[in-house]
């Protein structure tokens, strides 16, 4: 079956009505029709207002913008200017009194234009005909807005024949990740309820805004909602866990450094930085990593010499009594290449990783490294034994 969309750009002014509303003027961008073979199977309206404009569309919800079925608003508030753009989409009910009189986009365009001047109260032009399906405004930072139940599951999706099962599990399941994604603060649980909660509000809504004949079959999609997200409880929670880690490990971890003035490269793949640190008694490089899945973070010092093969059994024992007095972190050696490293990490799992945690964590190890540099170098260039030279840097009066 041939699916075909055209798109006609408007750029002019539409009036919309209803006889208990006062007027609404909103600034049409574009019109597009979707027809398959020749009958007209939804019609999209794009659209601008001013800020003001919106907050009345708001706080009367309309374009059936209800806050229940939003994802939370991404990329900040709405500003002032430039103007809000919204995506709506026809009532499918009456898609047969828009086919009487038109067959192409820009005829439906025309139409619209014309109802516009001479019956702003005709149904197509109501406010409640057309369901929001994003909202959105382009700023200087980036573009801020949010997105409706309604861009996943179409109001025509629901009729007296029911609702295919899988056309409403993938629709809630993309409405419950994009909710998730915009709603980094909220734990699984909480998204869970809320978004369940959601539907089962905007569905009681239609109810009572449809024929008393399709009753039944929105009853019955209320019962199918809740078994869907019962069964998507799981997939929701490993979206709400990865987003929580990424979010609030990887980037406090970023954010730290950045504030902090230190110089990083981050590792290729992988959510590890890369620093360099001067201290009073050396220079050397440091490794930030970020265990996401295990919400943990790692701070590596990398000795700037390494153990001579011969010399990694003292440097070894220089290492064992250095830790055995130490409460936070410790040396690792690697036998292997004669790497010398300080390690500190934190598990933050269920809590947040903050800059006050990074901070104490970062400063403490390169406080060690520093200190017991001058001890491991001297270990090497065999000027003292290992217990010598932690006894100097230990109790160095």
């Amino acid at each position: 079956m041939r699916i075909k969309t055209k798109h006609f750009h408007l750029n002019s002014e539409l009036t919309l009505s209803e006889s208990s509303e006062s007027p609404l003027t909103i600034c049409a961008v574009t019109l597009a029709l979707t027809k398959e073979v020749h009958k007209i199977t939804e019609c999209r309206l794009t659209f601008q207002v001013s800020l003001e404009l919106y907050q009345r569309i708001d706080s009367e919800a309309l374009f059936n913008l209800k806050p229940e079925i939003r994802t939370p608003l991404s990329g900040g508030s709405f500003q002032l200017s430039p103007d809000i753009q919204i995506e709506a989409i026809l009532d499918s009910d009456l898609l047969p009194q828009l086919a009487k009189n038109v067959k192409t986009s820009n005829q439906a365009a025309a139409y619209l234009q014309k109802l516009s001047k001479e019956q702003p109260n005709h149904p197509l032009l109501s406010p409640y005909s057309w369901y929001g399906l994003q909202v959105k405004q382009q700023q200087e930072k980036g573009e801020t807005g949010y997105s409706t139940v309604w861009a996943y599951l179409k109001p025509s999706d629901i009729t007296q024949d029911g609702i295919d099962g899988k056309k409403l599990n993938d629709a809630m399941f993309d409405f419950a990740k994009e909710w998730a994604n915009n709603n980094q603060s909220a734990t699984s649980e909480d998204v869970i309820s809320q978004t369940v909660e959601n539907m089962t509000q905007i569905f009681t809504e239609l109810m009572n805004n449809i024929s008393e004949s399709t009753e039944k079959v929105i009853s019955e999609t209320l019962e199918e909602i809740a078994t869907v997200f019962e069964e998507l409880t799981e997939d929701i929670y490993e979206i709400t866990e990865e987003i929580t880690n990424e979010g609030n490990v990887f980037e406090a971890i970023v954010n730290f450094f950045q504030a902090e003035d230190w110089q990083f490269q981050q590792i290729s793949g992988e959510e590890t930085l890369r620093l360099t640190f001067q201290g009073k008694n050396g220079k050397w490089n440091c490794y930030a990593k970020a265990r996401v899945q295990k919400q943990q973070m790692v701070f590596y010092s990398i000795c700037p010499i390494l153990a001579p093969e011969m010399k990694r059994s003292e440097v070894s024992e220089f290492m064992t009594r250095a830790n055995y007095g130490l409460i936070i972190g410790n040396f690792e050696l690697d036998f292997a290449d004669g790497e010398i490293r300080f390690k500190t990490s934190i598990d933050v799992e269920g809590d947040n990783l903050t800059s006050a945690l990074i901070k104490h964590l970062v400063y403490a190890n390169i406080t060690m490294m520093d200190e017991y540099l001058p001890g491991i170098m001297a270990v090497i260039e065999n000027k003292v034994s290992p217990a010598e030279a932690i006894a100097q840097i230990e109790s160095p009066n």
